[in-house]
C-alpha cells in the first residue's frame, strides 16, 4: 500500500479481493469488486453494510494485512495507521501494563502514554491484570488504548464498540471522537449500531454485495435525498431509493433530480432513515 496524494487519507481504484477454495465467500469468491473511493484526511467515516458486504475485508486491506486481487489501495505507511480487528487479538499472558509497554516500545518517538491511560482508566481492572482475565469489553478498552497511544494519522476500527455496554460505549465513543477532532485523525469505523453513528461521523460509505453503493460527506448525502409522503403518484424524474405504500399513501426516499413537484409532504431524512432505505434496496444505492 502506497502513500496517497495530499488531502486524501485512503484511495481505492477498481479495488477487488477474491478468496479462493474453501475460503470463497460467494460464488466466484469475490469479497470486494470494482471499489472506487477517495476519503479526505480528517474525516470520521462510518463504514456500513449487511453481513458479508466486505467491510472487514476492506479494513484488512487498508491495514496491509491482505493484498488486493485487483486494483489498488493507497494509504499511509503502516507506522502511521492503527487497526483494531473485530477479534481484538491481544497476547493473553501479558498484563495490561506489559501490553501498553509493548505498544510504547514498538512505537518509539510517537507513543502517548497519557492518551492510552485515559482509555483504560475506569475499566474496572488493574494494570497487573492478565489480558486472559479481561472481559470482552475490557479487552476493547486495551485495544483502543493501543490504537490511540500510537498517535496514528489513520484509525481503522472494525466493530470497535460491539463488546461494550451502552454507558461504556457512550464514554469511549466520546473520547475517541474528541481525540480525533483535536488531532485531525482520520477514522474509518464499521458498525451495525446505526444510532452510534449519527452525530459522530461526518462521512459515510455503504458497502453491499462487495461494492461501494454510497460514498460521501454525510451532510451532502442527506441534502441530496428527500423523504416524501403523499398520495400514490409518479415520482419521475427522481431516483427512488426505497418506497412503501399503505392504502393510497406513499412514503418514499428519493434522490432529487431537480425541484420536487406534486402534492407531497417533504422532509430531509435522518441518517438512520437514509441508511435503512439504502440497505433495503442496495442495488438502487449506487452513488
Amino acid at each position: 500500500m502506497t502513500t496517497t496524494s495530499e488531502g486524501i487519507a485512503l484511495r481505492a481504484d477498481l479495488l477487488g479481493k477474491k478468496y479462493g477454495g474453501k475460503y470463497g465467500v460467494r460464488k466466484g469468491g469475490w469479497a470486494l469488486r470494482e471499489c472506487d473511493f477517495a476519503l479526505p484526511v480528517g474525516r470520521i467515516c462510518a463504514l456500513v453494510g449487511p453481513n458479508g458486504a466486505g467491510k472487514s475485508t476492506l479494513l484488512a486491506l487498508a491495514a496491509g494485512l491482505l493484498r488486493p486481487t485487483e486494483g489498488t489501495l493507497e494509504g499511509p505507511a503502516r507506522e502511521d495507521l492503527a487497526y483494531i480487528a473485530q477479534a481484538k487479538p491481544l497476547h493473553p499472558r501479558l498484563t495490561v501494563a506489559d501490553t501498553l509497554r509493548m505498544g510504547r516500545e514498538l512505537n518509539p518517538g510517537r507513543w502517548d502514554d497519557a492518551a492510552a491511560l485515559r482509555v483504560v482508566e475506569g475499566g474496572g481492572f488493574s494494570s497487573d491484570t492478565l489480558v486472559h482475565h479481561l472481559s470482552g469489553g475490557q479487552r476493547t478498552r486495551v485495544a483502543l488504548a493501543l490504537a490511540l497511544g500510537k498517535r496514528a494519522g489513520l484509525l481503522l476500527l472494525d466493530e470497535p464498540m460491539a463488546d461494550l455496554d451502552p454507558l461504556a460505549r457512550h464514554q469511549l465513543m466520546g473520547l475517541l471522537m474528541s481525540d480525533a477532532a483535536e488531532r485531525g485523525t482520520t477514522v474509518v469505523m464499521s458498525s451495525h449500531i446505526l444510532t452510534e453513528l449519527e452525530g459522530a461521523c461526518d462521512h459515510l460509505m455503504l458497502l453491499a454485495g462487495g461494492r461501494v453503493r454510497l460514498d460521501g460527506a454525510v451532510d451532502d448525502l442527506l441534502a441530496a435525498h428527500t423523504l416524501l409522503t403523499g398520495p400514490v403518484a409518479d415520482l419521475a424524474p427522481h431516483t427512488v431509493v426505497d418506497s412503501r405504500t399503505t392504502g393510497r399513501q406513499l412514503t418514499a426516499l428519493v434522490r432529487r433530480e431537480g425541484p420536487i413537484e406534486g402534492p407531497w409532504e417533504t422532509a430531509e431524512p435522518s441518517l438512520e432513515e437514509l441508511l435503512l432505505a439504502h440497505l433495503r434496496n442496495p442495488e438502487g444505492a449506487t452513488a
